[in-house]
């Protein structure tokens, strides 16, 4: 198997590693910090400008047709600056989702959209109970005699507070097929019945909790033709934590960099840290673990179109194996600072950040540890 990238994705691993570059320094991180929004609509509009919110979207409804490889290699650029705009959220979770199960009118309505920056996006499905089972939802529809009655909970929606419309994942209660399907529901964020909390996340970005009292709905705000939801909803997630992989992959280059240097110009005992041979292997100790993150994450990108057994085994295992990975990158950077690794002016700590905030997205290591063995003991059973 060939691994190397193409010429396309060379350039664009180049234009967005420099877009990022010099785009995103410590003075802007800090003003998104402290920005109600969470990011900037400026760049949200450059990233359109870009292509880079067009890139999976097919050709027919205005987009570029990448594929997994390509989100990745955006998302690890993503990394390397702490980007904090929507992408995730809309492009990666709510355009594949319209893509997989809306009908293609409401494909024409909303992918366009979405590819020119005017429409953002979030997936409302986590909810208390659950515990990062996909499965295990309460939130209701109710089939009415003019669309649907909405009504539950959400936590845990990644910029729910900016989206345009919010993707609803609820039981569907009617006549026309069997009980405990899932349905999709495009909801607008200014629909009455619909309350929402936003807070920041850790490590950057904002995330929302909401809540649906007696949410009505017209018939078309239903995602494609009533099938159960559910295996988009794990396709979706699934290609999602392939993109946070690489997200946090460039996270952790940057923290293993900003090490490196470090230690090449910080002096004790009239010596630099790195001439220090201890020192040394912990740096190539970092290098190992990233490098491992990096095998993982691609390959779950690689299996991202694959059987679901595959795939979801592929991306369980990603997303614990980088999970652990980063924790040591994160916790080697910040001591190898030494007293400087703690505070809030160095940035090694808000990288360190966003990694423990990936490592909790979509479930932590254990929990991917016990669905990638779940799986394997039912394909061997098969």
């Amino acid at each position: 198997m060939d691994l190397n990238l193409s010429d396309e994705q060379k350039l664009l691993r180049e234009s967005a590693e420099r877009f990022v570059a010099e785009s995103y320094d410590a003075d802007h991180r800090r003003k998104m910090t402290n920005d109600p929004l969470g990011f900037s609509p400026h760049v949200w509009e450059q990233f359109a400008e870009l292509g880079w919110l067009a890139l999976p979207i097919p050709e027919e409804f205005g987009g570029l047709s990448g594929g997994p490889i390509e989100i990745g290699i955006l998302m690890e650029a993503f990394g390397r600056g702490l980007v904090c705009e929507p992408y995730v959220a809309t492009v990666v979770l709510g355009a594949a989702l319209i893509e997989r199960c809306g009908s293609t009118a409401q494909k024409q309505a909303s992918l366009p959209k979405i590819a020119d920056g005017s429409m953002k996006l979030a997936f409302a499905h986590s909810e208390r109970a659950a515990r990062f089972d996909l499965a295990k939802i309460v939130t209701s529809a109710t089939k009415s005699a003019n669309g649907w009655r909405l009504t539950g909970s959400k936590i845990a929606v990644l910029d729910g507070h900016a989206a345009d419309e919010i993707i609803v994942s609820a039981h569907l209660h009617d006549h026309h097929g069997p009980s405990g399907r899932i349905g999709l529901f495009l909801v607008p964020a200014t629909a009455s019945g619909l309350a929402i909390s936003d807070y920041p996340r850790l490590g950057g970005g904002r995330a929302c909790n909401i809540e649906l009292s007696d949410l009505h709905l017209s018939e078309d705000a239903l995602l494609g033709d009533g099938n159960d939801a559910l295996p988009a909803i794990e396709w979706a997630v699934d290609r999602a934590m392939a993109a946070l992989g690489a997200e946090a992959v460039g996270i952790m280059q940057t923290l293993l960099d900003t090490t490196l240097e470090y230690t090449k110009i910080r002096k004790q005992f009239g010596r630099p840290l790195s001439a220090n041979q201890v020192i040394r292997h912990r740096l190539a100790d970092m290098a190992i673990q990233l490098d491992e993150a990096r095998s993982m994450a691609l390959r779950a990108a690689l299996k991202a179109d694959s059987a679901p057994v595959e795939r979801a085994r592929a991306a369980s295992a990603a997303k614990a194996k980088i999970g652990r990975c980063a924790r040591f990158v994160g916790e080697q950077s910040i001591q190898l600072h030494g007293g400087m690794g703690v505070t809030e002016e160095l940035e090694v700590g808000a990288y360190f950040k966003r990694l423990v905030a990936f490592d909790t997205l979509f479930g932590g290591t254990a929990h991917h540890y016990s669905r990638h063995a779940e799986l394997g003991r039912s394909t061997a059973s098969a």
